[in-house]
């Protein structure tokens, strides 16, 4: 199969190329995708899982991409929920061989079913953005009707997804993000937007809640704004001022079946759209892969 790997740790570009490597093979509990439509990071040839095993063993050459959509073509030994010919999407394991390529060995139960009215590319794009949102917002945030939240970065792809997760609770969303945000926020559900280069973060008053995909400053000024019992939730990373009598939370997002369905669900009524930056095919993906754009890049195999 072809696939886009790294393989060289110290390297300026990680050795990172499209090349042809046998392929995977099925685990226990395992399925193997025809991998249709597929999400990457760019910050994965940082992460210590792109180049080592649970184990602590090396793993190059390892295939980059976590996030993919596609046809199960095989089932592994004990693997359950899915049959072969299904659409599925979901998210791989971050210590194995990700999504860029054109077969992935997928734990069933990190893959959810995929409606037929909804495109390889569309669920490829949430997959990432839609767990993180919704696990931040109501596993962490607990987020509910009448309380009212602050999304950092509500222009970028997981902030745009949580500010139309959170409309649906009835929230009073505060967005903030750059000048050409305003109009996304606001068609997504926001009540309020502060432009980051022009207004105070301080001038949103209140909240009972703040998800961050920022960090720094803008965290730190955020989680100042928390009432009494409130919550900061932030991805971006462990942060350094905590909230007065509230909870402050750093996760990575996991795999959820039943978090995809709901996703599924929300894409296939209309209720959600993420953010695509750019369609592009597996081969394109070294010239891309240095690229900073908004929203994200997907990668279209099939």
């Amino acid at each position: 199969m072809r696939a886009i790997i790294v393989q060289a740790r110290d390297a300026d570009d990680y050795g990172l190329s499209l090349t042809k490597l046998p392929d995977p093979r099925a685990a226990e509990n395992d399925v193997i995708v025809e991998v249709h439509a597929a999400g990457f990071l760019r910050g994965e040839p940082e992460w210590p899982s792109t180049w080592t095993d649970r184990a602590d063993r090396d793993r190059t050459p390892s295939v980059l991409g976590h996030e993919l959509s596609g046809v199960v073509v095989e089932l592994g030994y004990g693997s359950t929920g899915l049959t072969i010919g299904q659409r599925v999407f979901g998210l791989t394991d971050w210590a194995r061989n990700g999504s860029l390529a054109e077969y992935a060995a997928v734990e069933a139960r990190n893959l959810a079913p995929l409606p037929a009215d909804v495109d390889h590319v569309t669920a490829a794009a949430v997959v990432m953005p839609g767990l993180t949102a919704w696990q931040a917002l109501f596993d962490h945030a607990h987020l509910q009707a009448g309380q009212s939240i602050l999304i950092d970065g509500a222009g970028g792809s997981v902030g745009s997804v949580a500010v139309q997760l959170a409309r649906e609770t009835g929230a009073h969303i505060i967005a903030t993000g750059r000048a050409a945000d305003r109009d996304l926020a606001n068609s997504h559900g926001a009540n309020e937007f502060l432009d980051l280069d022009s207004d105070r973060v301080e001038d949103a008053g209140e909240v009972d809640a703040v998800f961050d995909v920022i960090g720094g400053e803008i965290r730190d000024r955020s989680t100042a704004l928390l009432r009494p019992g409130g919550t900061l939730v932030t991805v971006a990373d462990p942060p350094t001022v905590h909230p007065d009598n509230g909870r402050s939370i750093f996760f990575v997002v996991e795999p959820n079946r039943d978090q995809l369905t709901q996703l599924a669900t929300r894409l296939r009524d209309g209720r959600l759209t993420p953010l695509v930056t750019a369609v592009r095919d597996l081969d394109a993906v070294p010239a891309d892969f240095a690229e900073h754009t908004r929203g994200r890049t997907i990668i279209k195999l099939k």
